[in-house]
């Protein structure tokens, strides 16, 4: 990265709403370059007053059920309401580069051409379910530029639901139905984790299976939470824009009722203390793997417990001993 602006000049930017601006301060945060550590820490810190004021809301969905379909068709609406939206879409990394697939901004083409909006795809650096590590902080410099709704869009695969749904106030996810046994193939755990449910691609001969997978889902959810609080589902078609005046206000009831009994502010407050322990796991196990002696005896004692010349609790000892004086 060239040219890097002062913190001052970074914070002015992202004040006046400048995607320019925003764009070289999510490109920092983003840096391995140690370089940049410094000055990206002390820009997150200089903002943190701007930040908080955004609904935050996770978007996850089996590959194929439209997700960009649909953040354009729901961004739009979001922007013609008087919002500023951004979008932070977790594409996979290049297997050969790293990089980024830019694919997202062609299929969200009224979106990504929308001064109102920003999308910012990102790589995921092959962390856990394709979730970028910085996707946090990129959230917090959209909040100081003024967004007000910021959606993290996954790629639906693996754990990756869990982890955005842990950084969002609201985790909605989009369903498919008319693919056989609508419920067989859901994970449990997404159901524990979601919000809200939207069951898409909801027109044609497909609409009478999402009215019957919608009531299905339904149940399921009663059954599944119990006494507690059962998410709202709705059936949504991006092609014909249907649902998604619907969706929008089961979106917006649910967050009033989050800030109105402080919820919002006990799970911002949670999340915080999660990221903490988060960053501290990473870094501590960055710096051990780091350290002169760990390196230079991490291989033969991985050799050895491969070999089973030494057992793996010995060789954590062993290898932990080398920094802890």
């Amino acid at each position: 990265m060239s040219g890097l602006l002062s913190v001052d000049a970074y914070v002015a930017g992202l004040r006046e709403g400048n995607r320019a601006t925003l764009a070289r301060a999510i490109t920092l945060v983003e840096s391995e370059l140690p370089a940049h550590g410094e000055r990206a820490r002390d820009l997150l810190q200089a903002i943190l007053p701007a930040t908080g004021g955004a609904v935050r809301i996770g978007l996850s969905g089996v590959p194929g059920v439209g997700k960009s379909t649909f953040l354009d068709a729901f961004g739009m609406l979001l922007v013609e309401r008087g919002h500023k939206v951004a979008v932070l879409a977790i594409d996979p990394s290049s297997t050969v580069t790293g990089g980024s697939i830019l694919g997202d901004k062609t299929r969200m083409a009224r979106l990504s051409r929308d001064p109102r909006a920003y999308i910012r795809p990102s790589p995921s650096g092959g962390t856990l379910g394709g979730v970028a590590r910085k996707t946090r902080e990129a959230m917090l410099l959209c909040e100081a530029a003024g967004y007000d709704v910021v959606l993290v869009e996954t790629v639906g695969v693996g754990q990756s639901e869990t982890v955005v749904a842990e950084m969002s106030d609201l985790f909605l996810v989009l369903m498919l139905s008319g693919a056989g046994d609508d419920l067989q193939g859901i994970k449990r755990g997404i159901l524990e984790v979601a919000d809200v449910l939207a069951i898409h691609k909801a027109d044609g001969d497909n609409k009478l299976r999402a009215e019957s997978a919608r009531h299905e889902l339904q149940s399921a959810l009663h059954v599944m939470r119990g006494a507690g609080r059962v998410p709202s589902v709705t059936c949504v078609s991006s092609l014909v824009g249907t649902g998604h005046v619907e969706l929008y206000e089961a979106i917006f009831t649910r967050i009033d009722e989050m800030k109105r009994d402080g919820e919002l502010v006990r799970k911002r407050r949670d999340q915080g203390v999660s990221w903490l322990h988060a960053l501290l796991t990473e870094r501590l196990v960055r710096r051990f793997h780091t350290h002169p002696a760990v390196a230079a005896q991490f291989g033969p004692m991985e050799a050895a417990v491969r070999e089973g010349s030494c057992h793996a609790t010995v060789a954590a000892e062993r290898l932990l001993a080398l920094v802890a004086g």
